[in-house]
């Protein structure tokens, strides 16, 4: 396996997760091609623009290159990428052409998946695909999306020669929603940066946020969407029976309700008394992100569905135990009264509990962390790359799935 393109038209590895519609996918991509390229895979990953003043090509490192591909206006909102596609597509179908050939194809998210199913006939490659979250999952959660959007996943998995999930949660979903042939999906774990995500000592990191030494932190970090439930983080604060915590919440409105979610988030802070209690943090940098796990006592990540969880996985690697959601792959990076705590359904009052007994119990949390820590040492982005480039290398030498 020598060269690879990697698709992902709406986010893109260089932008700032947290912001827009930029967030674990964005991670997942930049981390997972770095790996690939360390590892002797020559990957472009093409982007569209999103910002006019960007250069047509960047190189990230040796065999990591990102292409920026014009298609529509740079400030289209994401709803209206589907009428796009088939123009960055052709952009995309000649550069590959102009620049010489590639191994594989590998599409990140169902716009890209449109892309990468065309590109796969045309140029006659194989497809892997991944989806990173899935309409039919979120609908069952209560986000519904659009029916465009369920047929696009559809046809496209039915084409792709391995789709990829991160746990065997992800993978049972295609099977159970999309009747996804089982030898087509790989399960490939994404990985952390433990030279980044580690435990560390939790008072420096307060000092250096500003945080208060002898208070509870509660930590969020994710967009600011109806679907990561901020709003369940603030109402477990305000049910805590500790009345000095604190909520930490990193991240920005992302998608069409961001902005309108935000502000019931603020709301809601101030009808329950926590308002000066919740401190907004905008975006930042991923690699500063460790430091506000290490300074936080608990991360809580309420969400109504994840594929995999990646804000979960780093918390545990700099030790800080998790209350999350008993949802999709948080499922598997949390274990249930070891790492962390799972809870059913989506009450705050159960939130909350769960948190007490945890700042209660001080040398439990930290048997927590450590546990997390421990069990986090296994998710490396080398791993995750060395598993591709054999899924990628015997795809290479197989007969491809035919749609048609």
């Amino acid at each position: 396996m020598r060269s690879l393109a990697v698709l992902s038209l709406h986010s893109s590895p260089l932008a700032q997760p947290g912001t827009g519609d930029s967030g674990g996918m964005n991670v997942y991509v930049r981390e997972l091609v770095s790996a690939l390229a360390q590892a002797g895979v020559d990957c472009r990953a093409y982007v569209r623009r999103w910002r006019d003043d960007l250069p047509d090509e960047v190189a990230v490192e040796p065999g990591f290159r990102v292409v920026h591909v014009s298609a529509g206006p740079c400030d289209l909102p994401k709803e209206e990428l589907p009428g796009v596609v088939d123009t960055w597509t052709e952009v995309v179908l000649d550069h590959i052409t102009a620049t010489g050939g590639i191994d594989a194809i590998h599409a990140n998210y169902w716009l890209s998946g449109l892309a990468g199913h065309a590109i796969k006939h045309r140029l006659d490659l194989p497809l892997v695909s991944t989806f990173h979250t899935l309409a039919r999952v979120k609908a069952d959660t209560g986000d519904s999306e659009p029916q465009r959007r369920i047929d696009a996943e559809s046809e496209v998995i039915a084409c792709s020669d391995a789709i990829l999930a991160s746990c065997s949660a992800e993978a049972a979903q295609l099977e159970q929603f999309y009747g996804a042939r089982p030898e087509r999906i790989e399960i490939v774990p994404p990985g952390v940066d433990h030279a980044f995500f580690s435990p560390g000592d939790q008072r420096g990191a307060r000092t250096a946020l500003d945080l208060p030494p002898d208070r509870p932190v509660l930590l969020f970090v994710g967009r600011i969407q109806p679907l990561k439930g901020l709003d369940v983080a603030v109402t477990a604060l305000a049910a805590l029976p500790h009345r000095d915590a604190v909520l930490v919440a990193v991240g920005g409105p992302s998608g069409p309700s961001g902005e309108v979610e935000l502000a019931r988030v603020h709301e809601l802070a101030r009808e329950l008394g926590v308002e000066d209690r919740v401190r907004y943090v905008p975006p930042q940098p991923h690699h500063l992100l460790s430091t506000y796990y290490r300074a936080a006592d608990v991360c809580v990540v309420p969400s109504r569905s994840e594929s995999f969880g990646l804000v979960a996985l780093e918390a545990a690697a700099c030790g800080t135990p998790v209350v999350a959601a008993a949802v999709g792959g948080l499922a598997t990076i949390v274990e249930d009264g070891t790492t962390g705590l799972l809870i059913e359904g989506r009450d705050p009052a159960a939130f909350a509990d769960a948190i007490a007994g945890l700042l209660a119990e001080p040398a439990r949390a930290r048997a927590m962390g450590a546990a997390g820590a421990a069990r986090a040492r296994g998710y490396t982005w080398s791993t995750a790359a060395a598993r591709l480039r054999r899924v990628y290398a015997d795809l290479t030498q197989r007969q491809l799935v035919d749609c048609a």
